[in-house]
């Protein structure tokens, strides 16, 4: 096994997840992620966990919501009572088709997604975190050769996050304190707020409300969103590949929008139900271990360089106590790029330029 498979589960296990002996964990293992199973697995029983092991297959599930006949059950109680007992739950992505859902219909997916919402909620109960292997399937997605993919893989997850916390703890500062965010660039002049709102510095560890591996942004729930943003980074979502995506504001909600490539598929994720029109997320990438777009979320939204949007459910780590934010059952990440003739503010005030920051060298305010 190469050792960086188990350098890779112990970060997981230990600075992200961090299990301690008599967790009750929940190991949900994607296709093609054996390797790095097995590593973790190790890791559990080393730290005395208990662990309870299932299988993410997207063939499987295209397989089951393809021949389902009638309505979705609501939130099936033998699934939401394993969640529910679990102190972690842990998901190991990868696959061996990054495309297999391509051909389930957008309303099945939808009416499943519905379905699940209990299960969702329980599951952002644990201490959970998300992380990916590098498969063959995603080395492929990203154009790279396998080898080549999986350096670049673990140069974004095998880094010093202590290090990149107190960094991104500057960014959270700024969207602590501000009230209103305005990001432009070509085809985009976007206003947003941010008052009330906790901004998370996302170190890929549940102690700071980071649930990715690898992580590096600084999050936050926006409102009252304004105007119109162009996302020039292509991203596969449900197996369809969207490309130059332009979603315009009033009132906080998604009025207009147009699409590239797969515009149907931006239809069906915005019609899932109202709160999909609304943001639940503003996210500023600073993972300067992620050089190079891979059409693969968990890596391209925390690329320093970027600003991405997730139409959707709010976290509620961003939230007043007690406050609700924005619901729905999806939460869809997209992403633009601000490395050149870009402006990010901040209450007026410049934080970014061409994907600069004011404290890095080599800012021009």
């Amino acid at each position: 096994m190469d050792p960086r498979v188990r350098e890779h589960a112990e970060v997981l296990v230990d600075w992200s997840a961090r299990v301690e002996r008599g967790d009750d964990v929940v190991l949900s293992v994607a296709e093609g992620s054996h390797d790095l199973a097995v590593a973790v697995a190790e890791a559990l029983g080393e730290r005395g966990a208990n662990l309870v092991a299932t299988y993410d297959s997207d063939e499987v599930l295209r397989a089951y919501l393809t021949n389902y006949d009638g309505e979705f059950e609501a939130d099936p109680a033998h699934e939401r009572g394993l969640i529910e007992n679990a102190d972690v739950y842990l998901r190991l992505g990868g696959g061996r088709n990054t495309s297999a859902m391509a051909d389930v219909p957008g309303e099945t997916r939808q009416a499943y997604s519905r379905a699940r919402e209990g299960l969702r909620e329980a599951r952002m109960a644990t201490d959970w975190v998300s992380t990916v292997h590098p498969t063959r399937s995603l080395a492929q997605q990203a154009g790279m050769a396998t080898e080549e993919y999986r350096e670049f893989a673990y140069s974004a997850i095998l880094r010093d996050w202590q290090a990149l916390a107190e960094e991104m703890a500057e960014m959270k500062e700024v969207l602590d304190k501000g009230s209103e965010v305005r990001l432009e660039k070509e085809g985009t002049d976007l206003t947003t707020s941010i008052e009330g709102r906790t901004a998370v510095n996302s170190a890929a560890s549940v102690v700071y409300d980071s649930h990715n591996l690898p992580s590096g942004e600084v999050f936050t729930a926006p409102y009252d969103t304004e105007g119109e943003v162009f996302f020039d980074v292509p991203m596969t979502i449900n197996g369809k590949r969207l490309q130059d995506v332009s979603l315009t504001f009033e009132g906080g909600e998604v009025v207009d929008y147009s699409a590239g490539a797969n515009e149907e598929e931006l239809t069906t994720i915005l019609e899932t139900d109202e709160g999909a029109r609304y943001l639940g997320e503003l996210g500023i990438g600073m993972n300067r271990g992620i050089d190079r777009f891979t059409d693969n979320v968990l890596f391209d939204e925390k690329m320093g360089d970027t600003v991405h949007l997730a139409v959707g459910r709010a976290y509620d780590a961003c939230l007043p106590e007690g406050a609700e934010g924005n619901q729905s059952a999806v939460h869809n990440d997209m992403i633009t790029d601000v490395s050149e003739d870009s402006v990010l503010e901040v209450d007026g005030e410049v934080i970014q330029r061409d994907g600069t920051f004011r404290w890095e060298e080599g800012f021009e305010g």
